[in-house]
């Protein structure tokens, strides 16, 4: 069984194979910016991942999936513990899949089928008999899986900088004051690029932090202080409104209709 330790080295593509998975079980851990020829598919079976892409933030919470093409540079960085699975797809294999990171809600069978390939030897023949059969099953249900709006891009003009870290963004008038700079500008250079408004922007961080912290096992109460809002009530409120579901019901759900 290929299961990968804190301090191994694993490089997909020194493997030469077509398709490779791998298991993992790891305390923090930060991967640094990397790329591989090979596409990735990351599932968090168990706390989150957070992945950083070129102006783009990518979270991954509890039972989700996220698939990475080939080539692209990303970091994935793993803040407590994380049990996670991956699996490693030449071009060949990842023709039917998205052109740009996607996050994905995985269901009862495409965990399994995750699980079975990810733990599979190195030399198993992913091009004839069962394990060919279970790719096939693999990707339909990865084409039928339900996207997660678990991304934000983030602004490339040096005036917007400093919202580029961890810090909670602030309010619209309070940054327009600090950076010199009017309101609607920089809500128009926000929209253009990330195509977002500041609001909208600023929420969509909120909640990719909420989903953060809650993953490492921030109580809620917590959430909604670091995040600046008037209670936990008006917190949950809010993370329904963007998720459909209270915060600890979201990261229970293991599959679509959960």
């Amino acid at each position: 069984m290929p299961w990968i330790s804190h301090d191994s080295v694993f490089d997909p593509d020194s493997l030469r194979c077509s398709l490779v998975g791998i298991a993992a079980d790891l305390g923090p851990h930060d991967s640094g910016r990397h790329r591989h020829a090979m596409g990735q598919l990351l599932f968090a079976r168990r706390g989150g991942i957070r992945v950083t892409l070129d102006r783009q933030l990518c979270l991954l919470p509890p039972q989700r999936l996220a698939w990475i093409p080939p080539r692209t540079l990303h970091r994935a960085e793993m803040m407590s513990n994380v049990e996670y699975r991956s699996v490693y797809l030449d071009e060949k294999h990842a023709t039917a899949l998205p052109e740009a990171v996607a996050i994905w809600s995985v269901s009862p069978l495409l965990r399994e089928l995750l699980e079975r390939i990810s733990t599979a030897g190195f030399d198993t023949d992913w091009s004839q008999g069962a394990p060919s059969r279970l790719w096939a099953v693999c990707r339909d249900e990865l084409l039928a899986a339900r996207r997660q709006p678990l991304t934000l891009s983030m602004p490339k003009d040096p005036r917007l900088q400093v919202l580029c870290s961890e810090h909670l963004p602030p309010p619209l008038e309070v940054l327009a004051a600090r950076q010199g700079m009017s309101g609607k500008t920089i809500g128009r250079i926000l929209r253009r690029e990330t195509g977002l408004g500041y609001q909208a922007w600023r929420q969509q961080w909120r909640l990719l932090r909420a989903i953060s912290l809650l993953a490492e096992g921030a109580r809620t109460t917590d959430v909604a202080g670091a995040l600046e809002f008037a209670s936990d009530s008006a917190f949950v409120a809010f993370f329904r409104q963007m998720t459909g579901q209270a915060p600890r019901a979201y990261l229970m759900s293991h599959y679509d209709g959960a």
